[in-house]
């Protein structure tokens, strides 16, 4: 990744002060408090209590808007009631209610030419429709960016279109997007998939119809596990949401609906109608972020937001729970050991001057949810005020592929917006907790693509920075043996401090932290 490198004299100034010592006026006179004693109130076994009944049976592994999400959602806000901070809504409400909608496996066909595709065999799709089209719009690769774009001189409002997984390539086999043999993101088709059909929305469309030849197989396995399963795909509810339909085909119906699609990217009119018929029921859910603040003392309205996902992955068909005690319960614990940290910080006359917001968000594992709702529905604090994300999402376990120091975490995403956060990082991590800060996951050709899977993402698209702490996936990962008596409480303590440490020096230095890149 290409960075730009200056000179940071303020963070090293801010190191030397505002990390250093807080200050409590006594009798006229300053006394100087070591930030570490400050720390020193996070500790293995306030983590570990915490943890044993967060990760318990009790809660039934905190199922998104499930009985045991519910029970978690009141722990949290009854050790911020103990904490005594406050609520981020105006109505003292912790809760920030989210709902969502399930969308039900769907069946129907599509009919085209005189021939029906039944959904599940040559098409899938999770959205409800009903829709005729009198023709087609293929757009070959359907990609945009300032250089190259596949829609010069197309109006595709109201239409279907047809869109090919990849990126184009030069007359000497070069990446056009790229100029050169290295693939773009373009090329990913996770992330790929998302942006074209942004693309489409963006321009009007109504509907896309998206060829991965590559891709199918795996998806209509997803797509089968969930319709034996009778399960389906979550989303935040939008009421104002325009009516769109993502549909992905296989070569089969791809080729009948244009031959040359593999051979020929260029744009195309099918003049033949296509008619979508598939049905639904979709159910609504209701859940809930927990956000609580700490007002800043002198830039009460900047706004560093601490996140972790309050929600796990519930009860297996077979009925084991899983717990969820790395995954994230480690992170949850380790939010709510930094709040009591920095209430402590306000009780001896120093609250932090930004405003620090803990952000527990629901629904993470089904798709970043809760942090989406925040970011793109009902900001409770304007993004353009939120100088920083530290998302925290297991920290509590070692990665057994992993060899060296044990004290260690993976850092993802600190560069990639901003400089100076990364520099920022380092240099508390030296100064006090001396952690290995391994970087192999914050590679942009990691296939693992871990920047993307977190609730950071959704502050990061917003170019907001943000540092994603992580401990790696291990053997019991989204698994029942996910369990409180597995964690490394040593190596939580330490981390949490890290990530204490880092936090205080946002929120107390004099500039905030600087953007010097733009969002991918």
């Amino acid at each position: 990744m290409k960075k730009i490198l200056f000179s940071t004299l303020g963070l090293f100034v801010a190191c030397n002060t505002s990390q250093k010592t807080i200050t409590e006026n006594q009798t006229n006179k300053t006394k100087e408090i070591d930030v570490t004693t400050i720390a020193a109130s996070i500790t293995e076994d306030e983590l570990k209590e915490h943890l044993y009944t967060y990760a318990s049976d009790e809660f039934e592994g905190r199922e998104t808007g499930q009985v045991g999400q519910k029970k978690a959602v009141e722990y949290l806000k009854k050790e911020y009631e103990k904490l005594e901070i406050p609520s981020a809504k105006k109505d003292g409400n912790y809760f920030q209610n989210v709902t969502l909608t399930l969308n039900n496996v769907p069946t129907g066909n599509i009919i085209y030419n005189n021939a029906e595709y039944a959904v599940g065999d040559h098409v899938l799709t999770f959205n409800a429709v009903e829709n005729n089209f009198d023709d087609i719009t293929y757009v070959g690769y359907g990609i945009e960016t300032d250089s190259y774009s596949d829609y010069n001189n197309i109006d595709v409002t109201n239409k279907i279109v047809l869109v090919k997984a990849g990126e184009p390539l030069d007359k000497n086999d070069n990446y056009i997007i790229t100029g050169s043999k290295e693939k773009s993101v373009w090329s990913n088709a996770s992330e790929a998939i998302g942006r074209k059909i942004k693309i489409a929305l963006d321009k009007g469309a109504s509907a896309i119809l998206y060829y991965d030849a590559t891709s199918y197989s795996r998806f209509q396995k997803r797509f089968n596990y969930m319709r034996e399963n009778k399960s389906g795909r979550m989303e935040v509810k939008e009421t104002n949401k325009k009516q769109f339909s993502s549909l992905f085909i296989d070569s089969f119906l791809a080729k009948n609906i244009y031959p040359e699609i593999d051979t020929n990217s260029s744009t195309k009119v099918i003049k033949k109608p296509i008619n979508l018929k598939i049905i639904s029921a979709d159910n609504d859910l209701q859940t809930e972020n927990v956000v609580a603040v700490l007002k800043g003392s002198e830039k009460p309205e900047e706004y560093l937001v601490i996140s972790s996902h309050l929600d796990h992955i519930g009860v297996t068909p077979t009925g084991e729970i899983n717990n969820g005690a790395d995954d994230d319960g480690s992170g949850t614990v380790a939010l709510l050991e930094i709040a009591e940290a920095f209430k402590k910080a306000e009780k001896l006359g120093q609250a932090p001057k930004r405003s620090i917001v803990f952000l527990h968000v629901t629904g993470e594992e089904k798709g970043l949810l809760g942090s989406q709702y925040y970011a793109d529905i009902d900001p409770i604090f304007p993004l353009e005020n939120t100088v920083a994300n530290l998302n925290v999402d297991m920290i509590g376990r070692i990665d057994p592929k992993r060899e060296g120091n044990r004290n260690y975490i993976y850092l993802i995403g600190s560069d990639k917006l901003s400089t100076d956060l990364h520099n920022l990082s380092e240099e508390v991590n030296k100064k006090y907790t001396n952690i290995e800060l391994d970087y192999t996951y914050n590679d942009e050709n990691d296939p693992n693509r871990f920047y993307y899977r977190s609730d950071h993402y959704n502050f990061a698209k917003n170019n907001i920075p943000i540092i994603f702490y992580f401990n790696g996936t291990h053997d019991d990962y989204h698994r029942p043996t996910d369990t409180p008596d597995k964690i490394n409480y040593d190596l939580l303590e330490n981390r949490t401090k890290l990530i204490f440490y880092t936090a205080w020096e946002i929120a107390n230095r004099e500039q905030r932290v600087v953007v010097d890149q733009v969002a991918n």
